[in-house]
C-alpha cells in the first residue's frame, strides 16, 4: 500500500539535550513500490525505518500507510532485522508460524505456500541451528509475509551474509515482490543493491539525516550487473552519494 512520510524532526534526548538525528524528510511510495535508501553512516536510515514500523513515535510530523497513521507497531508493517530473530526451540514452519496456530488448515496452507516462495522445501522442520544464515534470513521473511503485511521494512537484512548467498537472497526477495506485490522499503549500505532491487532510491545526508535526492531506477527486470545500463546507472548514484559527504569544519570554512 502507498506510504507518505513527512517528518519535521527526530531527535534524541540526553541530559535535557536534544541532538537531531532526522530533518525535513518528505517521501510518497507508491503501492507495489520497491524503495532502496543510502546515506552515510549516522544519517539516520534504520532509525527511519524504526518511525515506520511504529516502533519509535516520539517525532514531529507523520507516517501514514493507505492514508491511516502510524501510530505505533502493527500487522501493516512488517519488519526485517539483520538479525534473522528466529526462536532457537521451534522449527522452520513453527518459527514462520510464531504466534500463530500452526495447526489450524488455513495458517498451515499459507505456511507451506510461503516455504515454497522462499525456496525451503525440505527443510520445514529444520531448527534454527541447522539452518545457514541465508535459510534463516529466508525464514524471517516467511514469517513477515505471513502477516500479509502492506509494507515490508528491511533494516540491511543481507549485511552479514556471504557475496554469494548476498546475491541468491537478492534475487529471492525480487521474486517475492513480483509475485506479491508488497510495498517494500530496504535499507542498504552497499549502492550496488540500492540499484539492482530498487524502482527507486533515496539518498538521505547525515547531521541531521535529511533528503538529498530520490532518483528513479529505470532498469528493466532481471538486471545485469555488468552491463554499461547497470554501470551507468550505478556512476550517477555513487556520485550523489560522494555530495552527502560534509566537506565543511564546524566553524564553516571548507576543506
Amino acid at each position: 500500500m502507498a506510504v507518505t512520510i513527512s517528518i519535521q524532526e527526530k531527535a534524541f534526548e540526553h541530559e535535557g539535550r536534544k541532538t537531531p538525528v532526522l530533518n525535513d524528510i518528505e517521501l510518497s511510495i507508491a503501492s507495489g513500490e520497491f524503495l532502496t535508501v543510502i546515506g552515510p553512516s549516522g544519517c539516520g536510515k534504520s532509525t527511519l525505518l524504526k518511525l515506520i514500523a511504529g516502533l519509535d513515535t516520539d517525532y514531529e510530523g507523520s507516517v501514514t500507510i493507505n492514508g491511516r497513521d502510524v501510530s505505533g507497531p502493527g500487522i501493516r508493517q512488517g519488519f526485517i532485522f539483520q538479525e534473522h530473530r528466529l526462536f532457537p526451540w521451534l522449527t522452520v514452519k513453527q518459527n514462520i508460524a510464531a504466534d500463530l496456530n500452526i495447526n489450524d488448515p488455513a495458517v498451515r496452507q499459507k505456511v507451506d505456500d510461503l516455504i515454497e516462495v522462499v525456496r525451503l522445501q525440505g527443510a520445514e522442520n529444520a531448527y534454527p541451528r541447522e539452518l545457514s544464515g541465508g535459510m534463516s534470513q529466508r525464514v524471517a521473511i516467511a514469517r513477515a509475509l505471513l502477516r500479509e503485511p502492506e509494507v515490508l521494512l528491511l533494516d540491511e537484512p543481507f549485511g552479514a551474509l556471504d557475496a554469494f548467498t548476498r546475491k541468491h537472497l537478492q534475487d529471492v526477495l525480487l521474486d517475492i515482490w513480483r509475485e506479491k506485490k508488497t510495498t517494500m522499503i530496504l535499507v542498504t549500505h552497499d549502492i550496488d543493491e540500492s540499484v539492482y532491487l530498487g524502482d527507486k532510491l533515496a539518498i538521505l545526508k547525515a547531521k541531521p539525516g535529511r533528503l538529498h535526492s530520490l532518483m528513479p531506477i529505470q532498469l528493466p527486470h532481471p538486471r545485469n550487473r555488468t552491463s554499461a545500463d547497470f554501470q551507468d546507472v550505478r556512476q550517477k548514484v555513487l556520485s550523489e552519494f560522494e555530495k552527502t559527504e560534509d566537506l565543511r569544519f564546524a566553524d564553516g570554512s571548507g576543506i
